[in-house]
């Protein structure tokens, strides 16, 4: 259980978790091309590196989610952050790519994690979807800008960014050390595989599908900027680290816009600054420093709303009591986003040079930009037309009923389940009924007085005059 008496701070701890975790995940992004001169691997190697991480932390998240609920969010970040120590020990001490492979996995482990928990002790706020994806993007900028600038201004550049990650780490254990342990909740941990209930599937579809092409934009520039931007002579890693950052930091600028413009208008408007990047992306093929930056701004732009648009979208139509286990699948499609695009382009490479791969992949991403845009477009569409011919079969019909009139039937003849009903009696204008004495025994107080005409107009009462009050 969090404390109740402190839950701002379990909200700053969450959060911090969240930051160090993912600037740890990026750190590496400027470097690697440092690593590919010493280490001599090839493209498609660096790519599986850097994808390593989306491709453990995907199931991780699924596999290691669930523990929340029964273990609560204590021993969960714990365990994340032992391995994201973990991670940033074997890139301290990394004599060979196996290293870099087992680090990734380590910081994959770390964040698949943590992601549940954290988001647990954020989600107190009410504002947890728009928190979460914000301390993501705030790392993910950090990162590599962090990265850069060390690398490339402080003394021993791949040693390090990874002992002062170290020191966060240290801080961050104590912090989440003062979260109160949870109550045995008597429970057995176990995998879960997500379900999306029928009735948001094609919410989710196109939040999961948005999602994933705003991570490819952002992890093809994470991956292969650096490299590109090496190659093309540009070899100050201060300026690859900034030129990644600037993704991320004008995505975190953008997602405050996402609650002015609504789910569905900030997903098509970040497909179209998607769908802007990748163009520039696939015409020079990342070599050169003046469109990458402008094309990393314009992919900043898109990733803020069109990430914060999915989230959002999900979160508004997900049932409270599956919400936990809808975003955790949401958030793989996001982690396969980031990962699979670098992996296609490492495989293009064995045949062909990294620029080519890169602006074949950012085409295909184009192409696909446009479907989903296509796609959502569409959904909202269909859903304000249902909003329609609800808001049409809920309007006020132009005749009034027996009730509304004050009684009387509706003009026209009446349907046999009104004749059956007798739903067309008058209802407001009739008589109260005068009460006898008497009244026939077990009827349960006097009987109603019954008035009757008789063939000369008087009235007479069906029971003795000397038997009626007043």
């Amino acid at each position: 259980m969090i404390p109740s008496a402190s839950p701002a701070r379990s909200l700053r701890t969450g959060l911090y978790v969240l930051v160090v975790l993912t600037v740890g995940a990026y750190l590496p992004s400027p470097l690697l091309p440092g690593y590919q001169h010493d280490f001599d691997f090839s493209d498609l190697a660096m790519t599986l590196i850097y994808a390593t991480f989306a491709l453990v932390s995907a199931p991780a998240l699924l596999l290691l989610g669930p523990a929340t609920d029964v273990v609560g969010p204590r021993s969960v970040l714990r365990a994340g952050l032992v391995a994201a120590a973990i991670a940033s020990v074997c890139f301290a001490l990394a004599s060979g790519p196996m290293w870099l492979v087992a680090g990734r996995a380590a910081q994959g482990i770390a964040l698949g994690a943590a992601t549940g928990a954290a988001g647990v002790l954020i989600s107190e706020n009410g504002r947890g979807t728009l928190l979460v994806s914000t301390a993501f993007a705030a790392g993910t900028a950090a990162g590599p800008i962090v990265g850069g600038v060390l690398a490339q201004h402080a003394p021993a550049p791949f040693v390090l960014p990874f002992v002062l990650h170290l020191a966060l780490l240290a801080y961050g254990w104590s912090r989440v050390s003062e979260l109160a342990a949870p109550a045995p909740s008597g429970r057995r941990w176990r995998p879960v595989r997500p379900r999306i209930p029928a009735g948001m599937r094609s919410v989710f579809a196109a939040s999961a599908a948005t999602g994933f092409l705003a991570w490819t934009a952002v992890g093809l520039f994470l991956a292969l900027i650096p490299a590109l931007l090496d190659r093309a002579g540009h070899t100050d890693l201060a300026v690859s680290g900034c030129v990644l950052g600037s993704v991320l930091i004008v995505s975190v600028l953008t997602q405050p816009l996402v609650t002015r413009l609504g789910a569905r208008r900030a997903q098509l408007h970040g497909l179209g600054a998607l769908f802007t990047s990748l163009v520039l992306l696939a015409l020079t093929g990342g070599g050169s420093a003046t469109f990458a930056l402008v094309a990393a701004v314009t992919a900043g732009a898109g990733h803020g709303l069109a990430y914060g648009g999915a989230a959002a979208a999900v979160e508004a139509t997900a049932p409270a009591g599956q919400r936990g286990a809808i975003t955790g699948a949401l958030y793989l499609a996001f982690y396969l986003g980031a990962g699979c695009p670098a992996i296609a382009v490492g495989l293009i490479t064995l045949g062909n040079p990294l620029e080519t791969a890169m602006s074949w992949v950012s085409a295909v991403a184009a192409g696909l930009v446009l479907l989903a845009a296509v796609f959502v477009n569409s959904l909202a569409r269909a859903s304000t037309s249902r909003q329609h011919r609800r808001n049409a079969s809920g309007h006020p019909r132009s005749h009034f009923t027996s009730a509304e009139r004050g009684g009387g039937r509706r003009p026209g003849p009446r349907t046999r389940r009104e004749r059956a009903s007798g739903a067309a009696r008058p209802v407001l204008r009739r008589r109260p009924p005068r009460t006898g004495t008497g009244g026939r025994p077990g009827a349960g107080g006097a009987a109603p007085v019954q008035r009757r005409h008789r063939p000369g107009g008087a009235p007479a009462d069906g029971a003795r005059r000397g038997d009626v009050a007043g």
